[in-house]
Formats: structure tokens, sequence, C-alpha cells
């Protein structure tokens, strides 16, 4: 038998490629990468899970500093969502991939599989990811099913049950995807474009059980990254924990989204990310009180075509990280607090404090200036020069 590493989250997909991969002669080696989104007792689950699957042997990898500091500061920074919404909450994706190539290189093998559909998104990720990194033999039993069988859920339920292997309830209707940046959920009535219903609820808790008390607390900054709750410094992949923790109570972070995937088709899904929209609120924030005028109106251009980059695959490629050059100049100067406040449903910044705040000494907006009422007319007629020019030539 040859050795091959699969990338296993222990969900329908990826359970049913570990006997599908046996059958066929593969020795399969299983690697979680645990990015943060499950805890201590879905860890063992899905170390037991592959272990009753067959597999050869199954590692359990700590992704969550390297998910921190490659995606989560870079995408803070950019500050943008994908079509303006999407968190880019399938970006540990890439993170997955090297701790299986790095897995695969401890067994000597060129061999890697995963269970991404031939439909999707993800499968553009993990190969391109795969491609950029050496030359490797990717094999995509979910993929290679689909060329027989149009029902794949079901029939991957049934090759497991068959097989004598149980299913969880929820994988029979719902992809469901957890890691440290939040939850996605489609299938179902999602894919229905109908409305989803409370099977498809991952952390937020619903409207009746929010606390009654408003929930505030304060994210300290330095260079753009966020260092600090409550005035305690803290590990980034632990505050965003932390962060998720908390704000889902308040249900912050859920929406549903229809996206144009790289592969043409309309994909719909459900998320949460209460931590990620929470760091967002502040940083932008705060970056918009101390970046120039300049900054705030070209930076969004730049990030948004890092998000794209990002978002079809393109983890690798130098573009991205030419652009991160960019980013991170643009966060010199973003240093300081912002409150955070909700009391249910959405996050708000309420309160900035830092050394770089653009306040103009004896002038506040609309209130006071220092400069006289000449120098404003004179501003004014000026600015709109061209304007003024076209309506006197032109009128009537």
């Amino acid at each position: 038998m040859k050795d091959i590493v699969l990338a296993f989250s222990g969900g329908l997909d990826t359970s049913f490629c570990v006997p599908y991969l046996k059958e066929r002669s593969w020795a399969v080696h299983t690697v979680f990468a645990d990015t943060g989104g499950v805890d201590g007792r879905e860890c063992a689950y899905i170390e037991q899970r592959a272990q009753e699957l067959g597999a050869a042997s199954h590692r359990t990898i700590d992704g969550g500093p390297a998910l921190w500091n490659d995606f989560v500061k870079p995408f803070v920074w950019a500050g943008e969502g994908y079509q303006g919404q999407y968190p880019l909450l399938v970006s540990d994706r890439y993170l997955i991939v090297d701790a299986v190539l790095r897995r695969a290189a401890e067994l000597g093998t060129r061999a890697i599989a995963h269970g991404c559909t031939g439909m999707g998104n993800d499968q553009v990720r993990f190969d391109l990811a795969v491609k950029a990194q050496g030359d490797f033999e990717i094999v995509a039993p979910i993929r290679e099913i689909q060329k027989e069988h149009t029902q794949t859920r079901v029939y991957e339920q049934k090759y497991l049950e068959e097989r004598g292997f149980a299913v969880r309830s929820k994988q029979k209707e719902y992809t469901i995807n957890e890691n440290l940046l939040g939850v996605t959920m489609s299938g179902g009535e999602i894919d229905r474009w109908e409305a989803p219903g409370e099977g498809a609820r991952g952390w937020c808790k619903p409207r009746s059980e929010w606390p009654t008390a408003p929930l505030r607390m304060r994210l300290t900054f330095t260079n753009g990254e966020a260092v600090a709750l409550d005035g305690k410094k803290i590990a980034g992949h632990t505050l965003l924990a932390k962060l998720n923790g908390l704000f889902a109570q308040y249900g912050v972070g859920r929406g549903s989204y229809t996206g144009d995937t790289t592969i043409g088709l309309k994909g719909r899904i459900v998320y949460e990310a209460p931590g990620l929209i929470a760091l967002l609120t502040a940083h932008r924030a705060l970056e918009e009180a101390v970046l120039t005028r300049q900054q705030n109106r070209f930076k969004p251009e730049v990030a948004r075509k890092w998000v794209e980059l990002v978002y079809e695959g393109f983890f690798h490629d130098p573009l991205k990280t030419d652009l991160e050059a960019f980013l991170a100049s643009s966060q010199c100067m973003v240093d300081g607090d912002v409150v955070l406040e909700t009391s249910g449903g959405v996050v708000n910044a309420v309160a900035i404090e830092s050394p770089h705040i653009l306040n103009a000494k004896g002038a506040t907006y609309a209130q006071s200036a220092d400069w006289g009422v000449a120098e404003a007319e004179g501003f004014i007629k000026l600015y709109g020069m061209s304007s003024t020019l076209w309506a006197q030539v032109n009128r009537g």
C-alpha cells in the first residue's frame, strides 16, 4: 500500500475519503489542523473517528498561531470582506495544506488527498496551494464520485453506513465548517434559497437568548494588530477565540451571503464570525481616525484585490505578498484603544483613544476653526471652479 496524507475534519466528506482511499490500496494518514473552532471533546472525537475509519496514523496540529499571523493580521489590515460582506472564513484551508505537506515530508510521500467537491471553491484553494509548493499527486475522492453520482451526500452516507460507520445527524443535511475565524453552513434549505432553519445555527445565540446587560470591552492595537483585551496582553489567536465566545452570546457576526464563486456558480451560505466582525469594527474605527484622507480612499482598492486573491486560491501568488507590504506600511500609526459595545446583533465602536488621531489644533468639525471666513469662501470658490463654470457656460 502507498502512503497518502488526507486533510481530515471528521465530517461526512473526509470520513468518506478514508475507506474509499483504503479500498484503492492507499495507506491513509489523516491530519487535522486545529485552527481553533473546536473544543477538546471535538478534537478527541475527530481522532477517534479517524481511527475507527481505519486511518494508518492520525495527527492533530495546532494551527491557531499560524492562522492569526498568516491570515487574520493582514485580513484585518485590509478590512474588506469578499464582495463587501463575506469575511473569508474558509482561509484556514491554506494552513491546513501546510500541515498536510509537512506530514507528507515526514512520511516521504508526494501523495495528498482532500475531501473537496468538484462544484466548490475549496478544491481550487487546496489544489493551487499544493501546486505552489511542489510537485505532488492530488487525489480528490469526492470529485471522483461526482462523475457518476449526482446526490453525492446521500451516496457518501450510504457508503459509510454499509460499512458499519455511523453518520452524525447534522452531517446528513448540512455541510458545517468551524475554525477560529467562525462557522460556515451550507446544504439543506440554504441551498434551496429558503430561510435557514434552526438547525443551521452554530455559535451565535438567537435573539431570545441574548443577555439583557450590554457588553462593553476595550481592544488595544499596535501597528494595526490587536494585542490586548481590557488592558491585558494576550496572544492573537487566544484573543480572537475570546471575542468569539463573548460576542456570540449577543448574536453578533451572523449573516447569510450569496457569492460569485471562483468556478462561476452562485454559492449561498450562512456564516457566523462574532470575533472577527468585532475586530474589524474596532480596527476600522481606529484606522479612520489616524490615516490621511488619501490613505483611507486608496487603501480599499488594495484590500479588495488582496481579498480576491485569497478567496480565489492565490494565497501564494507574489502579488499577495506585494500588497501585504503596502498594508503593513499603512499600519505604522494605527496604535491606540477602541471601546466596543453591543446590546445584541451588531457591535459598535463607541470610543477611540490614540496619540495619532488627526486632530487640527483650534479646529473642530462644524463647530470652530482657526481660519477665517474669507479663507473658507476662497477655498470653496476654487474647489468648485470647474463645476461652477460648466453651469455658467451652459445655463439656459
